[in-house]
C-alpha cells in the first residue's frame, strides 16, 4: 500500500506538469471545506457522499468531496482573466454501497476561466486530456447538459413546473416522474381534488401535530392548486423530449439528429449550434470528432455542477472502473459562487491511480 500511494503521487506529479506545460499555475486548497457552500449547491444530497465533521469555531465541515469548488472561489475572490490553474490532493468520498470503491483517492485537475471563446476553452481541455490519456487507449464519452437545460427552459407551462424539472435534471428517475406527472390528462382524485377545493381544508382535522408548520402547509397546498390548474404539456412534445435524451451518435450523426428535432423543439437551436461551434473547435485541435461518441444523457447521474459539455474517459475492457479523468464546463458554478459576477470556465480532473491500475502513460 506504501508503494502504490508513492507511485500514485509520483504520476500525479508528471500529470500536474504536463498541465503546467499548458499553461496552469498551481494552486493547493484546504482538505477541509465549509459544509455550508456545499450544502447550499447540492443540499443535503451531499451528506450521503462526503464526511462531515464540526469545528466549535468554524461549524460544519467537510472533508474535500473535489477541487472544483474551491478552486472557483479562489478565482472569484481573487483571480485575473483569463487564467489557467492545476492542483493534486487527495478527495474523500463516503462508499455506502459498494465496499471496493475507493473512499479517498488523488486527483489532478485543469481548470480554464476563460470568456474569450467558451468553445474553444471546451477543445482545449478535451483535447489535452485526450493526448495525455492517448497511452492507455481510453474511450471519450461527450455530451452536453446545456441542450437538455435549453429543452425544459423553452417549454410551455410554469415556472414552477420549469423550475422543478431543470432542478432534477440530474435526476434522471426523478425528472421522468414529474415529466410524466406533468403531462398526465387523469383527473385528480377524489380525495386530492376535494382538498384543493376546500375553503378551509384544516376544518375538523383535529390537532396540528408534525413538524410542518400551518403556514409551510397553505403554501404548499397554494402550490397544489397552482399545479392543479397548470395545462399538461403536451405528449408530443414529451415524446421530442425523449427522442433528445436518446440521442447516442457519433458527433456527426448527433449534430444531425438534434437538428431534425429542433425542427419542432426551435428554442433548442441556440444550444445545438454551440455543440457545432466545440465540434469545429475540436477538429481544429485535432479531436478525430467523426469518431467522438456523444450522448445526450451523459454526465446527468453524476456531474451536477456541470452545465455545459461534459465528458469523460473509460477504459472498455475494464467496466469495473469509474472514469479515468473526468470534466465539462460550470458557468453556473462561478454565478453562484461569485455572488452574481460569472465567468465562462471548464476544467477537469484524471486520477492517477486509475491510471497507473492500467499500466501507466509510459
Amino acid at each position: 500500500m506504501p508503494d502504490a500511494r508513492a507511485a500514485a503521487r509520483a504520476e500525479a506529479a508528471r500529470l500536474s506538469a504536463r498541465f503546467q506545460d499548458a499553461g496552469a499555475v498551481p494552486v493547493e486548497t484546504a482538505v477541509l471545506q465549509p459544509a455550508a457552500t456545499l450544502l447550499d449547491l447540492y443540499g443535503e444530497d451531499i451528506r450521503a457522499r462526503a464526511y462531515v465533521t464540526s469545528d466549535a469555531l468554524r461549524g460544519e465541515q467537510m472533508l474535500r468531496p473535489d477541487f472544483t469548488v474551491p478552486v472557483v472561489q479562489m478565482h472569484m475572490a481573487d483571480g485575473a482573466e483569463p487564467a489557467r490553474y492545476c492542483y493534486a490532493g487527495e478527495v474523500f468520498r463516503r462508499q455506502e454501497e459498494d465496499e471496493d470503491r475507493a473512499n479517498e483517492y488523488l486527483q489532478v485537475g485543469f481548470e480554464v476561466f476563460d470568456a474569450t471563446r467558451p468553445p474553444d476553452a471546451d477543445a482545449e481541455v478535451f483535447a489535452l486530456f485526450q493526448s495525455i490519456l492517448a497511452p492507455l487507449s481510453l474511450r471519450a464519452a461527450t455530451g452536453d447538459i446545456s441542450i437538455l437545460t435549453a429543452v425544459v427552459a423553452g417549454l410551455q407551462t410554469s415556472d414552477k413546473r420549469k423550475q422543478a424539472l431543470m432542478r432534477h435534471i440530474w435526476r434522471p428517475r426523478r425528472f421522468r416522474a414529474l415529466l410524466d406527472r406533468y403531462s398526465s390528462t387523469a383527473p385528480l382524485s377524489d380525495s386530492r381534488a376535494a382538498l384543493l377545493a376546500a375553503a378551509d381544508p384544516f376544518a375538523g382535522t383535529g390537532a396540528e401535530i408534525g413538524l410542518r408548520r400551518r403556514a409551510e402547509v397553505i403554501a404548499r397546498l397554494d402550490n397544489l392548486r397552482e399545479d392543479a390548474a397548470a395545462d399538461p404539456i403536451p405528449t408530443g412534445i414529451v415524446a421530442l423530449i425523449d427522442a433528445v435524451l436518446a440521442v447516442r451518435e457519433k458527433m456527426p450523426f448527433a449534430l444531425e439528429r438534434l437538428r431534425d428535432i429542433a425542427v419542432d423543439l426551435p428554442w433548442i437551436g441556440v444550444a445545438i449550434d454551440r455543440l457545432d461551434a466545440r465540434a469545429t473547435a475540436l477538429a481544429d485541435r485535432g479531436v478525430d470528432v467523426d469518431a467522438l461518441d456523444f450522448e445526450a444523457s451523459y454526465g446527468r447521474t453524476h456531474m451536477e455542477y456541470y452545465d455545459g459539455f461534459v465528458f469523460g474517459f473509460y477504459a472498455e475492457n475494464r467496466p469495473d472502473l469509474p472514469p479515468v479523468a473526468s470534466g465539462g464546463r460550470y458557468d453556473a458554478l462561478t454565478r453562484h459562487l461569485g455572488q452574481g459576477r460569472a465567468i465562462p470556465a471548464v476544467g477537469g480532473v484524471i486520477r492517477p491511480g486509475l491510471v497507473l491500475e492500467l499500466g501507466g502513460l509510459g
